[in-house]
């Protein structure tokens, strides 16, 4: 249940520093435990969005996240999906999946912390434009949009990010006749997410990075595309307009993409002002 407007305003007058927010598809947190806290110490970011955790919850390293101060809040699949919040703050108002969604499929977590409401989304890859899953990718989007309508009736700054799998523009393609209404880059995709911008959302990214080419997040394992930089933008931070007021900055940790034994996706973060 959202909390009332009243006490949501009280949290945020309480907060007195910037706030650091990533989002990462980590694509299996177990395999990735290591490079996740090193990175976690280098960039200590207030809160993380992670996405492909691919583990039950039972499983999750807690511990050894923990030890670096983070809460955690998890929604676990066994091999696939999953999706976890990690806060410096206090994680209140947890809900797992989306209201009118599958709720077996582990893709979608929201909670309110550090006097913003958060949510880790992994939107399905949708396999093929000719598949069933991309229907259902469709119907993803669509459910996200109608949760989304209600989220801004409380009248609150809340961010939005993860894994969409959804290249907006040819601007975020490294190669657009190429990928020319493939999966990730068709027409029905770009318009469900769309419809989520026009609600009245901002993209953090690109926001700050208005005219900036090669701003990708994602460079697949296969055909060298990390080393020739042949990259995608679908890891969004999208924010309401109470947090896109606060927006100060938001960056790719690119360097991570290059690292051995790494995630194909790129952690991307963003920066909000302190609460006024």
């Amino acid at each position: 249940m959202v909390e009332p407007k009243e006490k949501r305003r009280k949290q945020m007058t309480s907060s007195s520093s910037p706030v650091t927010i990533a989002t990462w598809n980590v694509n299996s947190i177990r395999m990735r435990i290591p490079l996740l806290l090193s990175w976690l110490r280098e960039a200590n970011p207030d809160i993380v969005l992670l996405q492909e955790t691919k583990t039950t919850d039972d499983k999750f390293p807690r511990e050894e996240i923990e030890t670096l101060h983070y809460n955690i809040a998890t929604f676990g699949q066994k091999s696939y999906n999953g999706v976890a919040i990690l806060s410096k703050f206090p994680l209140e108002d947890v809900m797992y999946g989306l209201p009118d969604g599958d709720s077996e499929q582990a893709r979608y977590i929201e909670a309110v912390t550090g006097g913003v409401r958060v949510a880790s989304i992994y939107v399905p890859n949708g396999t093929d434009v000719e598949s069933d899953k991309y229907l259902y990718k469709l119907k993803f989007l669509k459910d996200l949009y109608s949760h989304t309508q209600t989220l801004l009736t409380y009248d609150e700054a809340f961010v939005l990010g993860g894994d969409f799998n959804v290249a907006p523009t040819d601007q975020d393609v490294y190669d657009p006749q190429e990928w020319h209404e493939r999966l990730l880059c068709s027409t029905p995709e770009r318009e469900g997410l769309r419809a989520l911008m026009y609600l009245g959302l901002t993209d953090a990214l690109r926001e700050c990075h208005l005219e900036e080419k090669d701003l990708y997040t994602w460079w697949d394992y296969r055909a060298a595309m990390w080393p020739k930089n042949f990259g995608l933008r679908i890891d969004h931070l999208l924010l309401s307009p109470q947090a896109a007021d606060l927006l100060e900055s938001s960056s790719v940790e690119k360097k991570i993409r290059g690292l051995e034994k790494t995630s194909d996706h790129a952690p991307v973060l963003c920066t909000l002002n302190c609460f006024p």
